[in-house]
């Protein structure tokens, strides 16, 4: 069984004081994460303070670079398929993503992959991932 990777619409973010700078980025085709200005640990998703030791956090760019971790086929949420999964990057944090540009059934754990930008409503871009 094959099920080819189909657009759909997106869309636009909720943006906020700790997401903007992610977003902004995002738009620019540049995947940010942020890192602890204190004890130096990665961790995803955006926030003001670090969730192990409450330190100040700096934005980074990331290489988009990573391996599923985890990977679903969801078939009957929509009109279409799409992969939802974890991908963990090489940077050391993991990020709920969709897996697009592929044949959703030939996805597996482990496989290597990297960011891409799909459009979504309002002008924003919304950071996926495809196979490497």
């Amino acid at each position: 069984m094959s099920t080819p990777y189909q657009e759909r619409a997106l869309g636009a973010p909720i943006v906020d004081a700790a997401t903007e700078a992610y977003w902004n980025a995002a738009r620019e085709g540049v995947l940010r994460i942020k890192r602890c200005t204190a004890c130096a640990k990665v961790h995803w998703y955006p926030r003001a303070l670090c969730p192990y030791c409450l330190g100040d956090t700096a934005w980074e760019d990331a290489s988009g670079l990573g391996a599923i971790y985890s990977v679903s086929v969801t078939r009957r949420a929509g009109p279409i398929p799409y992969a939802i999964a974890y991908v963990a990057l090489d940077e050391g944090v993991t990020m709920l993503t969709n897996i697009v540009d592929a044949d959703l059934d030939a996805l597996r754990i482990g496989d290597r992959v990297k960011v891409c930008f799909k459009a979504a409503e309002g002008g924003f871009a919304v950071p996926m991932f495809a196979p490497a």
